[in-house]
């Protein structure tokens, strides 16, 4: 156990199997020395861990597992993230806090690096205990010869796995080596002095997982079918099928998103949600009506998802361009950082808030509930065979309508118009690809092209103008020299927005080539009637 009251770094160790212990024992107190590395026997302890869940596998999904230690009359919480380990060799992300709650009682509610973490993965969702583990474990403290520093530890663990207060299930013995500095190297040769001379072989599980099979656990994240989409299928099984398939990836990235340590969990979050709200929208005709009603929640929860996913992107760039710069002008953008950083717990505090909230939860168990029904035939007439086909065009008439327009001196707001009209027809052909083959989804591709170009543009000016404004409301609270470089910084995004507005012809010509080869497709199924609610802009 860390002898600091909190611990944010990384845990290097190498996980070693063994059948004889006590052969490993024997002939580690029988060397001097090992590849002139000394060791020095520590005190035998005695661990008690459990380990924790949501009853949805919400800590798992977020990439991590919890453990609460018991040990030596200390408790403490960990959070580890579930890297496999390469030839026995584990390199994985470890946040320690010490806590008051013994490892059984412990329900997330602390103030530390775990317990915040906890508390914005789980929500609403209380945790619960996976299975408890006890080890003896005997140690020897590892450092150079002339050098008493350690470089690692070496810990010969007898553990015992059971059910939560139940009785054992299964027993292990490990050799486990941990990395206690940068020093790598030494101990690496250490680990295959061990290999050879006791008969060691990789672990071929960790603790945590071995725990899981003891109890007969397997991880289940919701995963609502059926998602294949075919040509044979009629328009409201498409749409059933695409809100499945991105409500499960809502299910997918929430925890991590959740968590808040990795920016692109929040992004892939945010896709999610706009691929419902694509198919909650241009398929409105053909669902009902209790699912369609879903949309304004969801509109609500995406405005609070954008806001810190706005101001996630905006550190992230900062980040970028203070590479660029000296250490001491980087030094100057300390306040900038700070005051963003700020922006973005109060943004993540409200995000979560919304996500928490009663009637917020009711609605996506409404959805979740409508759309875990086991499909069932689909009864009353058939969907037009063209309204698919239709729908495209449509969209694609208003794109090239928008795009046609554009100059070198149109203004922001227009190039802003078509990129969200290039979503939308990108979001109405995505599901559907499938149905159309290579010509539709080669138009995906250059679709996404160009509505990155265009993003780009559009991000770097809403960045540009953030700094401005900024700067105006903040001209008191920001040193003379912060404001400076923010002016460089609103001049950097303009560069860019320029650069990414020059590309813009060459990705619009390459959808229109594209587009005649889709449209050779769609034109023989394209049907007479009107195009189904949902196709305006």
């Amino acid at each position: 156990m860390s002898s600091a009251t909190h611990n944010d770094g990384r845990e290097v160790e190498w996980q070693l199997a063994a059948s004889d212990l006590a052969s490993v024992r024997r002939w580690l107190d029988e060397q001097p020395a090992i590849d002139g590395l000394v060791l020095a026997p520590r005190a035998t302890l005695q661990i008690f861990d459990t380990y924790f869940d949501t009853d949805d596998w919400r800590i798992f999904r977020a990439g991590f597992a919890l453990r609460v230690r018991s040990e030596d009359g200390r408790s403490e919480a960990t959070l580890k993230s579930l890297h496999p380990s390469q030839d026995a060799k584990a390199d994985r992300r470890e946040l320690s806090e010490a806590i008051e709650s013994n490892a059984r009682e412990w329900n997330g509610q602390s103030n530390g690096p775990v317990g915040t973490r906890v508390q914005a993965v789980s929500g609403a969702h209380t945790l619960q205990p996976l299975f408890e583990v006890r080890t003896s474990r005997q140690r020897y403290a590892v450092h150079a010869a002339g050098n008493e520093q350690p470089l690692g530890e070496i810990a010969l663990d007898d553990t015992v796995i059971s059910s939560p207060q139940g009785p054992p299930q299964t027993s292990m013995q490990r050799v486990e080596v941990e990395a206690k500095g940068d020093a790598h190297a030494p101990l690496q040769t250490l680990v295959d002095t061990l290999r050879s001379r006791c008969s060691l072989q990789a672990a071929s599980d960790s603790k945590y997982s071995q725990g899981l099979k003891s109890v007969g656990l397997v991880p289940t994240p919701p995963d609502f079918q059926p998602t294949a989409v075919d040509p044979s299928m009629r328009v409201e099984e498409v749409a059933l099928a695409n809100l499945r398939r991105y409500l499960s990836a809502w299910h997918q990235h929430e925890p991590a998103a959740r968590l808040g340590d990795d920016p692109e969990a929040l992004h892939d979050l945010r896709v999610a949600g706009r691929r419902l709200d694509s198919i909650l929208r241009q398929f409105e005709a053909f669902l009902p009506a209790a699912i369609v009603r879903f949309r304004p929640t969801l509109k609500k929860v995406m405005r609070a998802l954008g806001h810190a996913r706005d101001l996630d992107v905006a550190l992230l760039e900062l980040d970028e361009y203070g590479r660029t710069l000296s250490d001491s002008d980087r030094a100057k953008l300390l306040p900038l950082r700070e005051h963003l950083g700020a922006d973005r717990v109060r943004a993540r505090d409200k995000m979560l808030v919304i996500l928490d909230s009663a009637a917020v939860r009711k609605d996506f168990d409404k959805l979740t509930v409508a759309l875990a029904q086991p499909a069932t035939p689909l009864t009353g007439p058939v969907s037009p065979p063209g309204a698919l086909s239709e729908l495209i065009r449509s969209r694609y008439r208003k794109v090239r309508k928008g795009a046609d327009r554009l100059t070198p001196s149109s203004s922001m707001e227009d190039y802003h118009e078509v990129r969200g009209r290039v979503k939308k027809l990108r979001y109405a052909l995505e599901p559907v690809a499938v149905i159309f083959g290579k010509s539709a989804q080669t138009m995906v591709k250059a679709l996404r092209r160009w509505q990155e170009r265009l993003g780009t543009q559009q991000d770097a000016d809403v960045a540009g103008r953030r700094l401005r404004t900024l700067a105006a409301e903040s001209h008191k609270k920001l040193p003379p020299q912060t404001l400076f470089l923010m002016g460089q910084f609103a001049a950097h995004y303009a560069e860019r927005a320029a650069k990414a507005r020059k590309r813009h012809p060459r990705a619009y010509r390459k959808v229109r080539d594209r587009w005649k080869t889709l449209k050779s497709v769609l034109e023989p199924l394209t049907t007479h009637e009107a195009p189904p609610p949902g196709t305006g802009p």
